[in-house]
């Protein structure tokens, strides 16, 4: 599983994240990905530039960060926008809060906070797949599948596994 991968099964954007102009993200369900550019390699800071969750830092000490990182993989991070309760949420809502987590506003999730430790975030790739609101928890749990498959482990920020709702 990597960005070709996440090309041929519909993947769009392939944007930096400090170019990426928010108005063009859809505003419908789907997935969304976070790639390291070709020849990225991984330092970390020593203090996260994520926001506070529930008065809990998001830092953690090098080895621990190190420990969740995936060699050769590409992928850093695959997460879900859902439609929300009110039908008003969506990946372009989703992908504002992540970005704006990593400026250290409060997030709404915890799940993607070792990506604002890495140096250079602003150079990460982020990447999206619209879907159809009932199939995203869905996907979302086969992509992780599939990467464990793959690595043997979750991609790097992504600390919980999704799991499948029959």
């Amino acid at each position: 599983m990597n960005r070709k991968t996440l090309k041929s099964d519909g993947f769009v954007g392939f944007r930096p994240f400090d170019s990426l102009e928010i108005i063009r993200v859809p505003q419908g369900p789907g997935l969304f990905a976070v790639l390291r550019p070709n020849e990225f390699e991984p330092h970390f800071l020593k203090r996260s530039t994520a926001g506070v969750f529930k008065k809990k830092i998001p830092t953690l000490p090098a080895d621990a960060i190190w420990t969740e990182w995936v060699d050769g993989a590409d992928i850093l991070y695959i997460g879900k926008a859902g439609p929300g309760s009110k039908g008003n949420r969506g990946l372009r809502i989703q992908i504002k809060e992540f970005l704006d987590f990593g400026r250290g506003l409060p997030p709404g999730h915890w799940d993607s906070r070792l990506i604002w430790q890495l140096t250079h975030a602003d150079e990460l790739i982020l990447a999206w797949k619209e879907l159809p609101a009932e199939e995203v928890s869905q996907a979302e749990a086969a992509y992780h599948a599939a990467f464990v498959a793959d690595h043997g482990k979750l991609p790097f920020a992504n600390l919980v596994q999704a799991k499948s709702k029959n």
